[in-house]
């Protein structure tokens, strides 16, 4: 799975593999094998059953016996950290509430204004070129710009996570460390500021919840959400983007001034997942599912993107329908799945309607896509498009972002970061014993290990 024939034709395997039964053996990486899911009801089962599996990675055999290669791609996606994605019982559902409970206060409508015009400062860096590459340029930073606010940082602090992000999803890059290094002094600053100076902001409402999460607790599932808020969200903007300038069904639409944005994310969402397999889950004990013996420890993950085709599914038809597996199901369903889709609906709706001759800079059988077991990820959308003024520029703005070329650095949009001024929501996760400032043995770890996993999330291994 993780070759370029699969990133070429993944559906055709998933066929071939359905063929043979709703489970499959596969390899996600050289000397790791699992099990994938690629019938849809076998999804559901497995994905909602925490009896028989685990989403903790510490029942994984083949890690814990040391029969993987230290080195290997994927452990960055699939090793024990602890947060909400990779925890069980209580503990999960402390985690996950704090992070629920904070995601809940954020105004749709506040998201969606700062959406537009942090999409509109992107623009205006290369609406006078007459051409861009979407991902690098657009899709890539977006969710970054929209993120640091959201924890509360202040403005001018987008263009330095932007510059460490992008040096940490460089992988050849020499100055990867010293990038894990200052992100890890960025959030442990960004905690201790809102510790200080509380404001209307995700990482307050984290502090302030019930929960109690302590701060090395806080930065993990900071990073958790930013590595989920970073690369899937960058796939399905650039997934639908090219669903919306190469597909027939869609494209026709938008020179009649209808753009079907919310139908072009589900048609993704439902034929190409940005996150297309993962959900991984740990058998507990031996266990028959699917016509296939899976032993303790084994490791199964689901294919939302295998399942989501299923012909048993898809004979019924889906119009209108929802119930795709793309944001997965049971107690670890994603819990931003509504500021993600305002993420990427307002992004994508304001590019068409400022571009709207906008076109592919290359026919759609030229895009090709980065292999990987994970994400289904384009390496690049590059486009053209009439030259166009650039707006005057608003006053205040910050020092430029460092991910964008030189002739093109965007300004940040200036606006408060007021997100709610709804009360501190009440929660069903008892708080912890611990108070919330306490250091643990976790921070006297080096930082590289609790950041490195973004590269790898961003670069689909």
């Amino acid at each position: 799975m993780y070759g370029a024939d699969f990133a070429a034709d993944p559906h055709g395997i998933y066929a071939r593999m359905r063929a043979a039964g709703p489970i499959t053996p596969v390899e996600l990486a050289p000397g790791v094998d699992a099990f994938l899911v690629t019938g849809y009801s076998t999804a559901l089962e497995v994905l909602r059953d925490t009896e028989r599996f685990a989403k903790d990675p510490r029942h994984w055999a083949a890690l814990t016996e040391g029969r993987l290669p230290a080195d290997s791609p994927v452990l960055p996606m699939m090793e024990f950290r602890p947060n909400a994605l990779f925890t069980d019982g209580e503990q999960h559902a402390r985690y996950r509430g704090a992070i629920t409970d904070s995601l809940s206060r954020v105004d749709s409508h506040a998201l969606s204004d700062y959406v537009e015009r942090s999409a509109d400062t992107l623009i205006d860096s290369f609406v006078e070129q007459g051409e861009a590459e979407l991902l690098s340029e657009y899709a890539g930073i977006i969710p970054l710009m929209v993120f640091n606010r959201l924890f509360g940082a202040p403005p001018e602090q987008s263009s330095e996570l932007i510059r460490i992000l992008t040096i940490m999803f460089d992988a050849s890059s020499a100055e990867t460390g010293q990038a894990n290094e200052d992100l890890s002094r960025y959030m442990a600053d960004l905690v201790d500021a809102k510790r200080q100076k509380p404001g209307a902001d995700v990482t307050s409402w984290m502090i302030a919840h019930p929960s109690r999460l302590a701060d090395d607790e806080l930065m993990q599932q900071i990073a958790l959400l930013m590595a989920a808020g970073t690369e899937p969200q960058v796939n399905l903007i650039g997934n639908a983007l090219r669903l919306l300038l190469s597909d027939d069904r869609f494209a026709g639409e938008l020179s009649g001034g209808s753009l079907p944005v919310q139908d072009a994310l589900d048609e993704v969402l439902w034929a190409d997942p940005p996150l297309a397999n993962f959900g991984t889950r740990f058998a507990r004990y031996d266990v028959e599912m699917g016509g296939v013996r899976l032993r303790k420890g084994d490791v199964v993950l689901t294919s939302y993107a295998a399942a989501n085709t299923d012909p048993v599914l898809t004979s019924q038809g889906r119009a209108g329908n929802r119930a795709h597996l793309a944001w997965s199901v049971g107690a670890h369903r994603c819990p931003a799945e509504g500021p993600a889709r305002v993420i990427a609906s307002v992004a994508i709706e304001r590019l068409l309607d400022r571009l709207p001759d906008m076109q592919l800079a290359v026919s759609s059988d030229q895009l090709t896509w980065r292999p990987g077991p994970f994400n289904r990820a384009l390496a690049s959308l590059p486009v053209r498009f009439p030259v166009l003024t650039k707006p005057a520029p608003e006053p205040a703005s910050m020092p430029p972002a460092a991910a964008v070329p030189a002739q093109r650095q965007p300004a940040e949009p200036q606006g408060d970061n007021q997100w709610s001024t709804s009360p501190v929501p009440s929660s069903s996760t008892p708080p912890a014993a611990t108070s919330t400032p306490k250091p643990t043995a976790s921070e006297a770890k080096g930082p590289r290990r609790l950041w490195g996993f973004l590269g790898a999330w961003w670069r689909g291994q």
